[in-house]
């Protein structure tokens, strides 16, 4: 696989991360036993023997679970640690979380940023974390609160890098501003269902100041991959995927490749974070970093996507 540095950062990563929200199965962590474990870790050992060197996790993820499946696996594969990027995110408390009657809220205060990061370094059994996001927008985001707790954590060897997921430009700037150091990605929904990031300043923004896009379900859920017509049956849903199907004939592979290839066209450096649990599918999903889509194939693609002329 093709490799690309992350941001600003001296973190050079595979075109394609892995996201691990599914690999424990399960969103409640009283049902992680052995079994689930084992092919949690069998699903990683896949994605990174495919080339996948970003790990992508959320404190969340699982309840807590995916982190420390995660951990298991580094445990079975201790030399992974030097080879991999392992990225994870905080902001996000759930109802009754930690204790009854407290709302689902986000939460950027210094004092849960840097308890958040200390527990997944300890449920991934890692002494740093290599990129930490601040996980969705907390309406009472203080930048100098955010500065406080990253330089915190910096100072104390805990994260090496930090960054956001599906801010917006203004937000990210405030955050930047109170920054010493540059923030090194921005983790957001696209997808060739999902353009807004193309038009709303995050990637103009992502190419000014040297920012990685990360794309979160960058086949939208699986929605314009491989076997999924019948997603959205609307017109345009079925003239996208008559427009994926004819590049994929033309660059003899699939419809998923395609979808992830038109990203990867990008100049801003996309990194697409594929989702599956499906063996298969990480194998073939990991060589779209092959096909290099020409300017006019892409254009194609964003006028199915559109459903419109440009203006």
């Amino acid at each position: 696989m093709k490799t690309q540095l992350l941001g600003l950062s001296d973190l050079r990563v595979g075109r394609l991360a892995y996201g691990c929200m599914r690999i424990s199965g399960s969103w409640d962590r009283t049902k992680v036993d052995r079994e689930v474990i084992q092919r949690g870790i069998k699903i990683v050992e896949t994605a990174f023997e495919a080339g996948c060197t970003l790990f992508d996790h959320a404190d969340i993820y699982g309840d807590t679970a995916c982190e420390s499946i995660f951990g298991e696996a580094l445990k079975q594969h201790p030399d992974w640690r030097s080879k991999i990027v392992i990225v994870t995110k905080c902001g996000i408390r759930f109802e009754d979380e930690p204790d009854a009657g407290q709302p689902h809220r986000y939460d950027f205060s210094a004092e849960h940023i840097v308890a958040s990061a200390e527990e997944s370094l300890g449920r991934l059994g890692i002494e740093t974390i290599d990129v930490l996001l601040l996980h969705r927008p907390d309406f009472l985001a203080d930048p100098d609160e955010i500065s406080r707790a990253f330089v915190q954590l910096r100072e104390a060897g805990k994260v090496r890098h930090f960054g956001v997921s599906n801010f917006r430009p203004s937000l990210l700037s405030a955050v930047q501003r109170a920054l010493p150091f540059p923030l090194v990605a921005n983790q957001v929904e696209i997808h060739l269902r999902r353009l807004d990031c193309f038009t709303d300043g995050t990637l103009d923004q992502c190419l000014e100041r040297r920012i990685t896009p990360m794309s979160w379900s960058p086949v939208a859920g699986g929605r314009i991959g491989t076997g999924a017509t019948a997603a959205l049956d609307d017109e345009k849903h079925r003239k996208l995927l008559a427009a994926l199907d004819a590049a994929a004939g033309d660059y003899g592979t699939d419809r998923t490749n395609i979808a992830l290839a038109w990203l990867l066209r990008h100049p801003s450096g996309i990194l697409p974070v594929i989702g599956t649990v499906n063996p298969e599918r990480i194998r073939s999903a990991a060589q779209a970093d092959r096909v290099e889509l020409d300017r006019d194939t892409w254009y194609r693609i964003l006028l199915a996507a559109r459903g419109e002329k440009l203006p």
